[in-house]
């Protein structure tokens, strides 16, 4: 029997926990989770196939959550730290892009956050700031890099703690006195140090206090030779992440889907892959899959994560006037038929792994299981 085949035969009600007694539907909080976003051009002065649709399924959310994985340009850009086919910058429009999208919440944690040198960090969280999107991941100092951000929703308030491991450049990484990114370094065990370690759960334990779901965010560049599998002691971090108080892990950083599972009701969601793409690397760059994703959507009440829903899409590689159309490349749309279901195979398959169960309905969503 096909594995897929094997998990539809789980019932619905053992995927979705119940709901407290009397507890209205009005206060349930939809929050959905999408892939990293390179974004380096404004599309919303034109558009691209499948957007209308996306973007109606994306609004019926109380909150949005992308990492911004783009420099965004501003009057105290320094040097390019890195060769320009790599560099991700862009002006403050595509923020507006991913506001229309749903986005309300932004880590800006990745090892392209010092593209443009500390002042890129500072024009970055100037922008955001200025078009009205909580951001964290960096900051003007470490303090200000590991606080908390915050979205309040009529259903209830969401917090992003976010953080990096892998691949900062010197001199990316915020200390007491200097702007940068909230680092988690590993130590001589290959676990997460432990002075990063605590300074990331304090602040998630802080967030759990204030807020209805807690996110919390890895973007992570130490991959195992093999990008698809999650690291252990990335799964290790992931959980004491839950013990501290976050609702659900999420993480970004390799360019696919990685596998997710539960622990302790919360989903942990270790590599969410592609959103939008517009990277400046030649058509087969990078591998096919690498140009499809899932939104995730989850539903919480009273504080605890009731359903996870997966939904299927599919990126451009090539733009809509030929490879070398940058601007309308990368961009997402609903996956539907064969590819459709081919992408929640692959990401069950590498659930199961991990002990995440997921159940495919007619293959245009699957639901992951949820105690």
């Amino acid at each position: 029997m096909h594995r897929r085949d094997f998990l539809a035969t789980a019932t619905a009600s053992a995927l979705v926990g119940s709901v407290s007694p009397g507890m209205a539907a009005a206060s349930s909080l939809k929050v959905t989770l999408l892939g990293q976003a390179l974004i380096e051009h404004d599309v919303l002065a034109g558009s691209w196939p499948g957007r209308l649709d996306l973007a109606a399924r994306l609004a019926s959310a109380d909150a949005g959550f992308t990492n911004l994985e783009t420099v965004i340009r501003g009057p105290r850009a320094g040097a390019p730290t890195r060769e320009l086919l790599t560099l991700h910058a862009a002006g403050p429009e595509v923020i507006e892009t991913l506001k229309a999208m749903n986005v309300t919440l932004a880590a800006t944690a990745n090892n392209h956050a010092f593209d443009l040198g500390t002042g890129g960090i500072l024009d970055t969280l100037a922008a955001l700031r200025a078009a009205g999107l909580p951001s964290a991941g960096t900051g003007n100092d470490l303090a200000g890099a590991t606080a908390p951000a915050y979205h309040q929703t009529p259903h209830g308030t969401v917090a992003l703690v976010a953080c990096a491991t892998g691949k900062v450049r010197e001199g990316g990484a915020a200390t007491p006195t200097r702007p940068g990114v909230n680092e988690v370094r590993r130590d001589a065990s290959g676990q997460v140090a432990a002075a990063d370690a605590t300074r990331v759960l304090d602040a998630l334990s802080d967030a759990a206090r204030r807020a209805d779901v807690v996110i919390a965010y890895q973007h992570n560049h130490d991959w195992e030779p093999d990008m698809a599998r999650v690291p252990d002691w990335q799964r290790v971090f992931a959980r004491r992440c839950v013990d501290a108080g976050a609702s659900v892990f999420v993480g970004h950083g390799a360019p696919l889907l990685q596998g997710m599972e539960v622990y302790r009701g919360a989903p942990v969601i270790y590599g969410l892959g592609n959103f939008i793409f517009q990277t400046e690397k030649p058509p087969g760059a990078y591998p096919p899959e690498a140009w499809e994703g899932v939104l995730v959507e989850c539903e919480f009440s009273a504080r605890r994560c009731r359903s996870v829903r997966l939904v299927p899409i599919r990126l451009n590689e090539i733009g809509r006037a030929g490879p070398d159309d940058l601007a309308t490349r990368g961009m997402p749309s609903l996956a539907s038929g064969s590819q459709a279901l081919a992408i929640l195979d692959r990401i069950a398959d590498r659930s199961l792994a991990l002990g995440g169960r997921l159940l495919i309905g007619d293959g245009t969503d699957a639901q992951l299981q949820v105690p």
